[in-house]
């Protein structure tokens, strides 16, 4: 939806709800199948903040201009100005629960994101080292350690690209 609307092919006030309807659909389901996971729940937390501070922005994730410098993409300060993306827009005095917003640079990432992210992120590894741990009766500590260092490679690598 990000890309169409960067293109032209939808319009912001369209594309933005839908997208983030269709994402909150769709993590909800995934969260309520896997709700024995506990990890989980730090997932949960992160995409009630996300949501809370879409909401609070008529629709839009705020991103801080400050943070965009610090993590080496102001840049696409430009894009946020114009309304070029259906997601997100470039906090000011305006927005509200600025604090939540994306206002954490990360700058060897070159990513800002929010408190939220930060949570949904801890709770993916959780989850990833439930994983890993689940049958740690028939592997050996050594067996154990390298599948856990491995999910947490796969991981890392996964953030990486997606930028």
């Amino acid at each position: 939806m990000a890309y169409g609307t960067y293109r032209g092919l939808f319009p912001p006030e369209v594309a933005g709800p839908l997208a983030k309807l269709l994402v909150l659909l769709l993590v909800g389901y995934g969260l309520y199948q896997n709700r024995h996971l506990k990890s989980l729940y730090l997932v949960l937390l992160g995409l009630f903040l996300n949501t809370l501070v879409i909401f609070a922005n008529g629709g839009h994730m705020p991103v801080s201009l400050a943070a965009l410098e610090r993590a080496g993409i102001a840049e696409f300060a430009g894009l946020l100005r114009t309304k070029g993306d259906a997601v997100h827009a470039l906090l000011d005095e305006t927005t509200r629960l600025p604090f939540l917003g994306d206002v954490i640079p990360l700058p060897p990432l070159r990513k800002v994101v929010s408190p939220g992210d930060l949570f949904i992120l801890l709770g993916i590894v959780g989850v990833v080292v439930e994983g890993a741990l689940k049958g740690g009766i028939r592997l050996g500590r050594r067996a154990l350690a390298l599948r856990l260092l491995l999910y947490l490679a796969f991981v890392l690598a996964l953030l990486t690209l997606r930028g």
